[in-house]
C-alpha cells in the first residue's frame, strides 16, 4: 500500500552540505533545487549572480513550497563567494565534466568538514575560476551519445551520493 506524506518511514536528517549553484536562472530549475535540496536535508543554498529570479510566486510552481524551509542567500560577485568559501572552510566539490574530473562513486568525503557541492549554470556550466578553487572535480558516467544532463538531474544524482556517503 502507497504510504501518504504523513506515514513516510523517513527520518529526518541534516546534511552539512552548501547547494552553491553557479549563474543559474531558470526559474523551473531554481525551483526544482529547493525541493531537491529540502528532500536531501542539506543546510542551505547559495546563489551565484546578479538578478536570480527568485520571486517565490514564480518558483512555487516547482519548488512546492521547500523554499519557504531552506536557508538561501545570493552573492552577486565571484570574488565574494570564493572569500566566503574559503573564511568558511568548505571542502568543495564541483560537479563538471573537466579533463581532471573523476567518476561520482570515486568522491573521498572528509570526516567533520562542511561540504560545498558546485554546480553550474545552464548554458556554461561551472565558471573556470570556481573550477580552479575546488578541491575535488567529479562528474557522473554518463553511457549515451550526450554528454550532459539537467542540473537539477544532476544535482539529484550528486546530492544521494553525498548523503548516502555522509550517513
Amino acid at each position: 500500500m502507497q504510504l501518504n506524506h504523513e506515514e513516510n518511514q523517513f527520518k529526518k536528517k541534516k546534511f552539512p552540505i552548501t547547494l552553491v549553484c553557479d549563474h543559474i536562472y531558470f526559474q523551473q530549475n531554481i525551483g526544482s533545487l529547493f525541493r531537491i535540496s529540502e528532500a536531501f536535508g542539506i543546510e542551505q543554498i547559495i546563489f551565484l549572480g546578479k538578478d536570480i529570479p527568485l520571486n517565490p510566486r514564480k518558483i512555487n510552481k516547482t519548488s512546492r513550497s521547500t523554499h519557504l524551509h531552506i536557508p538561501y542567500s545570493v552573492i552577486e560577485e565571484t570574488d565574494a563567494m570564493i572569500d566566503y568559501l574559503s573564511q568558511n572552510k568548505y571542502e568543495i566539490i564541483a560537479l563538471e565534466i573537466a579533463s581532471n574530473s573523476k567518476p561520482l562513486k570515486e568522491i573521498v568525503i572528509p570526516l567533520n568538514k562542511k561540504i560545498a557541492l558546485l554546480i553550474g549554470s545552464e548554458i556554461n556550466g561551472i565558471s573556470e575560476v570556481l573550477l580552479s578553487i575546488a578541491n575535488q572535480i567529479t562528474h557522473i558516467n554518463m553511457y549515451g551519445d550526450n554528454s550532459s544532463m539537467n542540473v537539477v538531474q544532476a544535482a539529484s544524482i550528486a546530492l544521494y551520493e553525498l548523503t548516502n556517503k555522509m550517513e
